[in-house]
């Protein structure tokens, strides 16, 4: 233990008896400890309190106005929660009752009046060790808790690692660059944000949106990567990639994984209720998965699929519009809108000039579009 630690503490010393005061200055100097406060008027003692912020406080128990008990109980309330400040007390009423009552509101030690020069240094510099080693051990617990939260924060980032390889995995399967996944996260980080979601909210959908199809991984090839319409039974096996992911993120204790979970399982739910596979509509859809849901779309529209040809973005932003309070919620149309007005979203510059308004829209493309 450094002693210069314990000698360079802060004490105060409130004693309403200025030879008091006196005499424990001159022990306390004699000892090696320069940082000391000290007042004769209680009711200058919580500023003081409050301004100096001691690593000790040393208080006489019998003064008027306002009484050791009652200031011991005032510094107590002031101590932050967690903290540990020491209290020793002064007094000549060595009675039973008058420690009982000074321990039950905080004290923690006494010195008994007249003072001893070595009992009083003793008695300080124990209380100032202790004081010392409980500040060095809230460290040290602050040191593991970062650690914890670190390791944590790299446990869940495996996990993500993980679901992200799982989810390009399948992207593959019908996408040849993959980057499908990369895209949709991004765009619905960028449309989080336009709508006014906190940064963490943000982060969360941004790292969570790739995995929305994970699911792909159980549909067999021949439905997954046919060419052409689908049969009735096959869009029915096509749908339940939806169920297969949720079961995939299931049981996630992390908001990462619950996120992931959510948007996974709902992200083809219908702002009109005509969705699947559980049939939610308008707010009783989670935000998230109404987010991706339009960043999936405009993503699946405008790059080829085996099913379809890319559209040019003007057409896929028309289409989308058209949705409107139909497939999609308006507000997340409208924020997609707006990122590709702003360039933050490059397309092509008849969607930037307006020209998808919605009478274009609603004339230029047929009625229903597969995604």
């Amino acid at each position: 233990m450094d002693n210069r630690q314990i000698s360079g503490s802060r004490i105060l010393v409130v004693d309403d008896h200025l030879p008091n005061i006196e005499l424990l200055e001159f022990i306390l100097s004699g000892g090696g400890y320069g940082n000391l406060r000290t007042t004769t008027e209680a009711r200058d003692a919580i500023p003081l309190f409050m301004e100096f912020e001691p690593d000790l406080a040393i208080v006489d128990l019998r003064m008027p106005q306002i009484d050791g008990y009652a200031l011991i109980a005032q510094f107590r309330s002031l101590t932050p929660a967690g903290s540990y400040l020491p209290i020793l007390v002064l007094t000549a009423d060595i009675s039973r009752e008058a420690k009982q009552k000074a321990l039950a509101i905080g004290a923690n030690d006494f010195v008994i009046k007249p003072f001893d020069a070595s009992e009083v240094l003793l008695r300080v510099h124990n209380l100032l060790h202790t004081r010392l080693l409980y500040r060095q051990i809230q460290g040290q617990n602050q040191l593991l808790d970062e650690r914890v939260r670190e390791r944590t924060r790299e446990v869940e980032e495996s996990k993500l690692d993980i679901l992200l390889r799982l989810a390009v995995a399948a992207e593959y399967r019908d996408d040849a660059t993959g980057a499908h996944t990369r895209r949709v996260g991004s765009m619905s980080g960028l449309l989080a944000q336009t709508l006014g979601l906190s940064d963490s909210e943000t982060r969360l959908i941004r790292l969570t949106a790739p995995v929305h199809d994970i699911g792909k991984i159980g549909i067999p090839d021949h439905i997954l990567l046919k060419r052409g319409k689908l049969t009735r039974e096959e869009f029915e096996t096509i749908k339940s990639h939806v169920l297969i992911g949720g079961k995939i993120l299931s049981r996630g204790k992390s908001p990462l994984l619950q996120m992931a979970e959510s948007i996974a399982l709902y992200h083809h739910e219908r702002w009109d209720g005509s969705g699947y596979c559980a049939g939610l509509a308008a707010e009783w859809i989670p935000l998230p998965a109404r987010i991706v849901a339009v960043a999936d779309a405009f993503d699946a529209l405008t790059h080829e699929r085996p099913y379809k040809p890319a559209w040019a973005p003007a057409e896929a932003m028309a289409e989308i519009r058209r949705q409107r309070n139909r497939r999609y919620d308006a507000r997340v149309v409208d924020a997609l809108q707006n990122l590709i007005m702003s360039g933050q979203i490059m397309v092509d510059e008849a969607v930037r000039r307006g020209a998808a308004s919605e009478r274009w829209a609603e004339n230029a493309f047929p009625s229903s579009v597969a995604c």
